[in-house]
């Protein structure tokens, strides 16, 4: 039995001249929380369309627990729940018919989890689903996910449409239920606040490349926001290497993507930089300085 839940290698999409996936490559260990980060047409969708086996790669491979995701889709659509951007159902219909219907695709269907979870979220069974809003579509396309028994589940921006109250319940309660269990789970998303406590490591697609593939304790380990009382002048360039340097007054403000004590110390002592103050950075910080890329 493979370790990995997912192995993305040399994965190539392209629509016409247009390529949407350049090349990515990333592993999801079984049982870990892989979040996918990235702006609107950065590459994300079609990375999931791929490992949902809906769409077959010009190049490269999607295999999942071992299995490739486009010829051995159907056998593995079993072990895989999905919350997609937009979830669909025909509007005439009741939760409780979407329930039954999908009780048939599933051989693992577990009935008592679905009513439970829609309760939780406050979405009667007997409502249609015409006429409930993106949030509680979202909460029952989860619930119906979440009811299959997934090894592996997939959420594609989940939190688009979903209330404040909503999102903290899909992190903390789900996710982290999830995560305790050993299911693995996938995210795409843009609330990087809210995957921060338990996502195990974290990916960022730019122009449909993967610009960056980490475990999430070992980059947040390396960022670093260090105000300075002085000028840009006095700092060593050089020792830092910042990522994003600004000054304004009597001071400054570097983003350090490789930190580390013994060098700053060092710059510390040799250099007149006056006071200066260390902070760690949170994934939504470090990913701003990363899209921001450049010295300003």
């Amino acid at each position: 039995m493979s370790d990995t839940a997912i192995r993305i290698s040399d994965l190539t999409v392209r629509y016409g001249r247009m390529t949407a996936v350049d090349h990515a490559a990333l592993d999801v260990a079984r049982g870990a929380v892989y979040a996918l980060v990235g702006r609107n047409g950065a590459g994300k969708s079609s990375l999931v369309r791929c490992l949902l086996g809906q769409q077959k790669p010009q190049a490269g491979s999607v295999l999942l627990f071992g299995e490739d995701a486009w010829s051995r889709r159907t056998t593995l659509m079993q072990r895989i729940g999905v919350v997609t951007e937009d979830a669909d159902a025909p509007p005439e219909m009741s939760v409780a018919g979407i329930a039954r219907f999908c009780s048939r695709l599933y051989d693992k269907w577990d009935q008592d989890s679905v009513e439970t979870r829609l309760r939780t979220f406050g979405v009667p069974l007997t409502s249609r689903f015409g006429s409930l809003s993106k949030g509680q579509k979202k909460q029952v396309s989860l619930a119906m996910a979440l009811a299959t028994s997934p090894e592996l589940l997939v959420l594609d921006d989940p939190t688009l449409g979903l209330d404040v109250v909503a999102r903290k319940s899909l992190f903390e309660e789900v996710i982290g239920d999830l995560a305790d269990r050993g299911t693995s789970v996938f995210i795409t998303t843009h609330d990087l606040a809210g995957v921060e406590t338990f996502a195990d490591r974290v990916g960022m697609m730019e122009n449909g490349r993967l610009v960056l593939d980490e475990d999430v304790d070992a980059l947040k380990s390396r960022f670093r926001r260090i105000r300075f009382a002085a000028q840009p002048v006095a700092i060593d360039a050089a020792v830092l290497r910042p990522t994003v340097m600004r000054s304004w007054g009597g001071g400054a403000e570097a983003i350090v993507s490789n930190y580390d004590d013994v060098s700053f110390e060092r710059m510390r002592s040799t250099s007149n930089i006056g006071a200066a103050e260390v902070e760690a950075m949170s994934l939504e910080e470090i990913f701003i300085a990363i899209a921001g890329g450049k010295n300003s």
